[in-house]
């Protein structure tokens, strides 16, 4: 494999469109794993449907999202066992998204540990805008439902609900998007969450999921 795989080796560009390669959008997908988690990692052929789906959404191809059931107006929900490779996956795919579509990468349990310490102020950074933003800062949250319920002075509050309710008002008014990765199923988010974000985030986000037995790249 090259030594160095660039992110435009994936298209061409036929006036100022650019067109994806899928097979080429693969090989930059392993060639940047192996770079950032060592030798091993590997695409499976078993997550590369999973994957497309990322790939489609990411690079804002219409027309196969649309074949795909994919709406690119939203964010995803990736979800699947535990070791899969959700996170790295997400931070792979980061590249493809690009301009205003792009995103910061947050686990969950760094949030609420941020909270523990600084309190509600800390909350601000992923639910409110900059005088010069006209949406807010794209996310993807990480292992939603790792975080704990975590307490400053005495304030309980369930952290991510809190977030993800306040970027759902921002997804409706000026089509903010985020992203999720988790392990959880749908019933075990509404346990967790309420029923009233769960319904929420059947509008803000694309379920897109790994196999139950898909393995860990690394």
């Amino acid at each position: 494999m090259e030594n160095h795989f660039d992110i435009s080796s994936t298209f061409k560009l036929i006036g100022d469109i650019r067109e994806y390669n899928l097979s080429q959008c693969f090989k930059y997908l392993e060639f940047q794993g192996k770079q950032t988690y060592g030798q091993s990692f590997k695409i499976r052929e078993q997550d590369k449907p999973t994957i497309t789906k990322l790939l489609v959404y990411a690079v804002r191809d219409k027309e196969n999202a649309l074949k795909m059931g994919i709406d690119i107006s939203k964010g995803i929900l990736l979800s699947g066992p535990i070791g899969c490779g959700k996170t790295s996956i997400m931070h792979l795919i980061k590249p493809f998204s690009y301009g205003k579509y792009d995103y910061k990468i947050k686990t969950t349990r760094e949030i609420s540990f941020e909270f523990a310490k600084n309190g509600f102020e800390a909350l601000m950074a992923y639910t409110q805008k900059s005088s010069y933003q006209q949406r807010l800062t794209g996310y993807c949250f990480d292992d939603l439902g790792a975080e704990q319920q975590i307490k400053h002075f005495g304030n309980d509050c369930n952290v991510m609900a809190e977030i993800l309710i306040t970027r759902y008002q921002e997804f409706i008014v000026n089509n903010t998007i985020t992203h999720i990765t988790t392990n959880l199923s749908a019933s075990e988010i509404e346990k967790m969450y309420g029923n009233r974000l769960r319904s929420r985030m059947r509008n803000m986000f694309n379920v897109i999921s790994f196999e139950g037995n898909s393995k860990d790249k690394r």
